[in-house]
């Protein structure tokens, strides 16, 4: 069932947004060679402290997980596209980080994600990011009252596909709200003027993940968790919560 969410609950969901915002952008001024994955993890709980949040994230056990998600932050590296586990890896000169992070507060939830390199940047890896956050812009431009989800999905794909970058079958966006999933899904690809039509109230988290090599293929890593692409090609991951109302699409995770 979708809730549609009141103009008040909205205003509390950019609250939550504004958390999730300023935990990445201080896990992405954190982000340098030597640093861990598990400092990242650390800047991001400090975050949460002091805003009074809590984190969606940590603990959480959906049906395909081993164990609970034993962090606040996810952080892919590389060939990871989701889901990434902190660790106690150092990060290195080129690497690429997908950060992914969530909040809440007052009782809603936000959920928000970016890929960045850490020092030099290889063209490659530049390309795919902004790939993933042209077709993150894309599907927010899709996210109006009228349109349906399909439109949505088809925005994404288009960017994806049109850049020759694999699209990772069954993973994609989501309702959130009260919790941090809702119905209904928002995948990454698919037919325009096809599923649920769009409401004033709906509120979506969008969120393209690319795969550099051009395959759709990935795999399990064994933490159970992190999802890595078969070909070891890298992967880009971009996400916003976003609120569909009749005066256009509204970010809820932005600074």
């Amino acid at each position: 069932m979708v809730e549609l969410k009141t103009d008040a609950s909205m205003d509390a969901m950019r609250e939550a947004g504004r958390v999730v915002a300023r935990a990445l952008t201080a896990v992405r001024d954190a982000a340098d060679v030597g640093v861990t994955l598990l400092d990242l993890d650390e800047v991001a709980h400090g975050v949460l402290r002091e805003a009074g949040a809590d984190s969606p994230f940590l603990g959480y056990r959906p049906a395909f997980a081993p164990t609970p998600f034993p962090a606040v932050l996810c952080t892919s590296v590389n060939d990871a596209i989701v889901h990434g586990v902190p660790t106690g890896y150092r990060l290195r000169d080129g690497d690429l980080v997908s950060a992914d992070f969530g909040a809440l507060l007052g009782g809603w939830a936000g959920d928000s994600a970016i890929s960045f390199t850490v020092g030099g940047a290889r063209a490659a890896d530049t390309r795919l990011v902004e790939t993933a956050f042209a077709a993150l812009d894309a599907g927010i431009a899709a996210a109006v009252v009228g349109n349906r989800i399909g439109d949505i999905a088809h925005a994404i794909g288009t960017v994806c596909r049109g850049a020759g970058y694999g699209v990772p079958d069954g993973f994609g966006g989501h309702g959130i709200g009260r919790q941090m999933h809702e119905d209904p899904g928002v995948p990454n690809e698919g037919r325009p003027g096809r599923g649920m039509k769009l409401r004033h109230g709906m509120v979506l988290a969008i969120e393209p993940m690319l795969i550099g090599g051009g395959k759709d293929d990935y795999y399990a890593d064994r933490d159970g968790w992190t999802l890595r692409t078969t070909d070891g090609s890298r992967a880009a991951h971009a996400e916003h919560t976003v609120a569909i109302t009749d005066s256009g699409p509204r970010i809820l995770t932005a600074l």
